[in-house]
């Protein structure tokens, strides 16, 4: 019998910690010992770490003073972007001997609709991971799925080195006991707000009726009465191009001192900038953008051209909206770049 008549048949493959297996390939002194990738110095901020470095708490975004301390013998290096968008083009060309309709995600990860082909799904994965060790001598993993939702969650299911597969007939019982976290585009204040109604689960989720969802939650209620039931309609299809990156904060209490901002305009940059190095590194940083909402609820943004994330030029910007503010106090502030698009970035190649 084919369980997967008339289904889509969609495959998710992530690299297993990509940029450290890189840095542990090349440097053969650092396998088996936990790394640490991002700036490589205790001011850093992790990209990246290694199994190893994770079994003591370490994760990407984590400043590497932090790292150090949660695990002192870490290994902190730098980024080598060039090598990493090298090896990620390598996997794409493996991709693309089993598709046309490859979805990236980032340099790491991407969506693969192999729907055309008759074969068992599992069996193209596995020969899709065995074709990047071969050529790379890196593990991935991979998600099976009747849809992009299932196979990316299934792709956590036998990390590193593993893959998992849910097909059609599997999809109710896959889904009775995910955690509501796992559901795309359920983040940290959406699960409390489930954790206090009481819904841990998907199961739990399912019993909540459609007009309640949207009455609770408006459009997104209607999508998570989809995604709750494994339901998504999304296709595999190239990614649309991102025009900014962006990271703020609200603040329990309004902020009077531009002084008393700096450490989380530090932060919400440092963030920004990890989002940039793991999935858009190959787009140029056009302008930087600080974004103040005021104890009235009016706001300000102040932007420059820029090509960096310029830690003095933010000062600059903050400096400015916040002399905005008068007598008014700042209870959010937000930190973005703006990115150039691919046909800019063409245009300035040409010259």
């Amino acid at each position: 019998m084919n369980d997967w008549l008339d289904s889509r048949k969609i495959i998710h493959i992530d690299m297993d910690c990509f940029y450290a297996a890189v840095e542990q390939r090349d440097h053969p002194e650092w396998r088996d010992k936990p790394i640490g990738v991002g700036g490589g110095s205790r001011r850093g901020v992790l990209c990246t770490a290694s199994y190893e470095a994770r079994a003591y708490g370490v994760h990407s975004a984590m400043p590497g003073f932090m790292a150090l301390q949660k695990c002192p013998q870490i290994i902190l290096v730098p980024l080598r972007m060039e090598v990493y968008q090298s090896v990620s083009a390598q996997v794409r060309a493996i991709f693309g001997r089993f598709t046309d309709l490859i979805e990236p995600l980032s340099l790491d990860e991407a969506y693969l609709d192999v729907s055309h082909w008759e074969s068992d799904p599992n069996s193209i994965a596995r020969e899709i991971r065995h074709q990047i060790y071969e050529e790379t001598r890196l593990t991935a993993s991979a998600g099976i799925g009747p849809n992009k939702l299932i196979a990316k969650v299934a792709s956590d299911r036998n990390k590193p080195n593993g893959q998992y597969t849910v097909t059609p007939v599997e999809v109710d019982a896959f889904m009775r006991d995910l955690p509501v976290k796992d559901l795309w585009g359920v983040g940290e204040k959406m699960q409390q707000k489930f954790s206090q109604q009481g819904v841990k689960c998907c199961g739990d989720l399912q019993k909540v009726d459609k007009v309640t969802m949207a009455k609770r939650y408006g459009k997104w209620g209607l999508d998570l009465y989809q995604l709750c039931r494994g339901i998504d309609e999304r296709p595999v299809r190239e990614r649309s191009s991102r025009k900014s990156i962006s990271k703020e904060t609200t603040f329990s209490s309004d902020a009077t001192d531009a002084l008393a901002l700096l450490p989380e305009l530090r932060r919400l940059a440092e963030e920004v900038e990890v989002v940039y190095r793991q999935r858009y590194t190959e787009r140029n940083i056009k302008s930087l953008v600080v974004k103040l909402k005021f104890a009235d609820f009016t706001q300000t943004t102040v932007e420059r051209a820029a090509s960096t994330i310029d830690s003095h030029l933010l000062d600059v910007l903050l400096e400015e909206g916040f002399a905005r503010a008068g007598a008014k106090g700042v209870r959010l502030l937000g930190v973005g770049v703006k990115l150039a698009d691919e046909e800019e970035v063409r245009q300035l190649e040409m010259f």
